[in-house]
C-alpha cells in the first residue's frame, strides 16, 4: 500500500523488562504487516527502541499495541512527518540490547544520568564548568552538532567506552553533558559513566530531534542538521527534511557540496570513499547501479527530485 500523502513517522524507545520475546516479537510484527507499517523494531531483554513509518491511523494502531506490550509511552516517542515512504520493508528484530554498548554495569533500568528538558538545555551547556559531548559516531557528527562539543570521533557506540577512558577523568571532568539523535545513546552513555565514577552526568532529553523541534531557530545553539537513520538522511530546525543522501557505497551522509565533487559517482562512490574504493568494487556498485536503474529501482538512500 503506498501513502498519496505524508507518511507519518514515530522514533521510540524505552528501557523495560521484556520477557517471552519470541511471541512479543510475532504479535507485533503481525500487527506491523496489518497497518502497512514499515521501519525497523528492535526488542532485547532490556526494552524496545526502533523507528517506524505508516499511514496516521495505522501509526496510531501499531503504537496502542506497543504500548499496551512494553509501556512504550511511558519512555520516548516523538513524531514527524516524510514526504515519501522512508523505509523499504518492516523488520521486528530480537537482540541482546536495543543499543548496543556490551558493558553489563550501564543499565538505565537501574541508574541514568539526569534529564534536562530541550528548554533548560541552552542554560546548562553555557555553564563553563560542563564538558559537552556528542555520543553520535563520525558519519554522524560531520551533519551537525552542537557549540562547543567534543566529538569522540567513534565509529561505532561500543568505541564509546575507549573514549571514556582514554580522554576523559571523572576527577577532571566534574560535570558532563550528552546528547544524540533522539536520547537512547545517552541513556545507556549516561548509566555506564555513573558506574566509572562520574558524579554530575546529564542528557537531552528527547535528543537533538526533541531540541529542533521545541527551541525556536532564533535561541538555537545547534549548527547545522542532524542525521536520522531512514530514506530523509538527515533533518533540520522543526524536523523539515535536509538535502543530504547517502553514499550507497559507504552510507556516509552527503551533502550539496558533495555530490557536485568529481569523486561522486551516483551509486558507487563519493569524497568519503573514493580513495579506499577497489576497482573491483567500483565495478560491482556500477553494475548493482544499472540493473537497478533498469528494474525501475530506486538507489538506497538516494532522494528523487520533486518540485
Amino acid at each position: 500500500m503506498e501513502q498519496e500523502n505524508t507518511w507519518k513517522v514515530a522514533a521510540l524507545y524505552r528501557f523495560v523488562s521484556l520477557d517471552g520475546l519470541p511471541t512479543l516479537q510475532a504479535r507485533v510484527k503481525s500487527c506491523c504487516l496489518e497497518n502497512h507499517i514499515c521501519g525497523t523494531l528492535l526488542l532485547a531483554p532490556e526494552g524496545i527502541n526502533g523507528t517506524i513509518a505508516g499511514p496516521e491511523k495505522g501509526i496510531e494502531n501499531i503504537m496502542s499495541l506497543l504500548d499496551k506490550l512494553t509501556g512504550v509511552t511511558q519512555g520516548e516517542v516523538k513524531y514527524s512527518a516524510a514526504n515519501e515512504k522512508p523505509f523499504r520493508k518492516m523488520r521486528v528484530r530480537l537482540k541482546k540490547e536495543i543499543v548496543t554498548l556490551k558493558a553489563p554495569e550501564a543499565d538505565p533500568t537501574k541508574q541514568v544520568g539526569t534529564y534536562i528538558e530541550p528548554k533548560d538545555w541552552n542554560n546548562l551547556i553555557n555553564d563553563p564548568e560542563v564538558t559537552l559531548i556528542d555520543t553520535r559516531n563520525t558519519y554522524e557528527t560531520v551533519v551537525g552538532m552542537f557549540e562547543g562539543a567534543i566529538d569522540p570521533e567513534i565509529e561505532t557506540f561500543t568505541e564509546f567506552k575507549d573514549f571514556v577512558s582514554d580522554k576523559m577523568d571523572p576527577a577532571k571532568q566534574k560535570k558532563v553533558a550528552m546528547f544524540c539523535t533522539g536520547g537512547i545513546r545517552c541513556e545507556k552513555a549516561s548509566s555506564y559513566m555513573l558506574a566509572h565514577g562520574f558524579e554530575e552526568v546529564y542528557h537531552l532529553k528527547g535528543g537533538i530531534l526533541k531540541y529542533l523541534e521545541e527551541v525556536p531557530a532564533q535561541e538555537s545553539k545547534w549548527n547545522g542538521d542532524c542525521f536520522v537513520f531512514d530514506k530523509r538522511v538527515a533533518v533540520g530546525q522543526d524536523l523539515e527534511e535536509s538535502p543530504y543522501q547517502l553514499c550507497y557505497g559507504c552510507r556516509f551522509p552527503l551533502s550539496p557540496e558533495d555530490l557536485q565533487s568529481p569523486s561522486y559517482e551516483k551509486g558507487v562512490s563519493c569524497p568519503h570513499c573514493i580513495d579506499t574504493l577497489s576497482e573491483e568494487k567500483a565495478h560491482a556498485f556500477r553494475m548493482r547501479h544499472q540493473q537497478m536503474q533498469q528494474m525501475g529501482e530506486e538507489i538506497p538512500g538516494e532522494k528523487v527530485a520533486t518540485s
